[in-house]
């Protein structure tokens, strides 16, 4: 209890603190966020897995591999051509080995790596420009066992990543990416190199006019600048939202239908009640918005009835899909919020560290006079990202709330 009522405390004054005014228009980025980008990258990944990484006596003859995957990053730019960058690079799918020594059993091979690194770009022209990147990663890899013996073994080690790339400068705001990106083999943790082959966009936050500034402050678009909400969640609906958003959902003959831009988990939340605190912290002219919030959610797992809180503070980016007179429609998503779990150990799954991560994505309205209501549907997850081995994942049933902006 002591514990708990300590976290409490922490969360209201962290609350007290994200509340307070700041004097600068949201409508204009701060100075770190003005020096800040995001990238997003797909294509092709190559790791070299065979019979070699297996225990004697194990093989298979035929390999199923997914070369699609994609690579995201923060970047933050010390210098106009110089930036670090944080970011995570994985398969769409896992390797797998196919019937293993004949007799029906298949298994898969996870890989995923998270970086940190430096890149530096060389100006060839006004628009066009070549870089280097060099840094460290985190990588993570689970293996497999049968019959509870371990055929290829978890892994868990750091590494250095390199690569390089071409950027294309479409305007102050985006770039053009293609990119070269390369982890070596580790000899001592039997893990092959991975090499990925990918294109992109990087989109850089720049600071606008005061003309601009004044204009979008004074257009009339609604964007909530504190909004607490109460939301609660039952497994009895079902995970199919959660199935269908991680390409997992089994519809006819197909066992994968769906779009694969969230996760699901192993462990399944059987009812969740979570209170959630936001504040705007930088918006556009019409469509998009920052967040930074704080929330609290207890929630019991359907298989053991085990009891867990999580603290977590966490960003939002929300797209406003429709604005109309009486109502603004929107859709929201959340990544990596750094969260603290009361157990570890959720039904008889090992989850990780109880410091991991909350992931939310969902679908709203703000109505009402002045839009002082909000209603939402969200679905929630948590996992550490496969930063660790040990990485069940919580999937959290689609919850409604309700919410009141001021």
């Amino acid at each position: 209890m002591t514990k708990i009522a300590t976290l409490l405390i922490t969360f209201f004054i962290c609350l007290n603190l994200i509340s307070q005014e700041n004097s600068p228009p949201k409508t204009q980025p701060t100075d770190f966020l003005s020096k800040s980008y995001y990238s997003i990258n797909f294509g092709g990944i190559f790791y070299p897995f065979s019979n070699n990484n297996l225990i004697d006596g194990y093989a298979t003859e035929t390999f199923s591999r997914n070369y699609f995957s994609g690579r995201m990053l923060l970047g933050y730019k010390i210098k106009p051509n110089l930036a670090v960058q944080f970011g995570t690079l994985r398969p769409a799918a896992w390797f797998k080995y196919d019937n293993v020594n004949n007799i029906g059993y298949q298994r898969s091979v996870w890989i995923n790596a998270w970086s940190l690194s430096l890149k530096k770009n060389i100006n060839l022209n006004k628009k066009l420009s070549i870089y280097g990147e060099a840094g460290i990663a985190n990588v993570t890899r689970v293996g497999f066992s049968i019959n509870e013996k371990v055929i290829y073994p978890d892994a868990h080690y750091a590494s250095l990543l390199y690569g390089f790339g071409f950027n294309y400068k479409l305007n102050d705001k985006f770039r053009l990416n293609l990119n070269g990106t390369f982890l070596p083999k580790s000899v001592k943790e039997n893990q092959p190199s991975i090499s990925q082959a990918s294109v992109g966009f990087e989109y850089h936050i720049q600071k606008l006019s005061k003309e601009k500034v004044e204009k979008y402050d004074k257009n009339g678009f609604f964007f909530p600048k504190n909004m607490i909400q109460v939301g609660y969640g039952t497994s009895k609906i079902g995970f199919g939202i959660n199935r269908f958003f991680g390409a997992s959902l089994k519809v006819g003959n197909f066992e994968s239908f769906g779009i694969p831009v969230f996760w699901v988990g192993e462990v399944k939340a059987e009812n969740s009640l979570s209170v959630t605190y936001q504040r705007l912290a930088f918006r556009t002219e019409k469509i998009f918005s920052l967040d930074w919030g704080l929330s609290i959610t207890a929630f019991n797992t359907e298989a053991t009835n085990a009891q867990v809180l999580a603290f977590s503070i966490f960003p939002t980016v929300r797209f406003y899909l429709m604005r109309r007179k009486g109502f603004d429609m929107y859709t929201n998503y959340s990544l990596i919020g750094p969260t603290l779990l009361t157990k570890d150990n959720l039904d008889n799954l090992n989850a990780g560290p109880k410091i991991t991560y909350q992931d939310m994505m969902g679908l709203g309205v703000f109505f009402g006079k002045k839009r002082r209501y909000n209603a939402e549907l969200r679905i929630m997850h948590y996992s550490n990202g496969n930063i660790f081995p040990q990485n069940a994942g919580v999937a959290v049933p689609i919850q409604f709330t309700l919410g009141k902006t001021f």
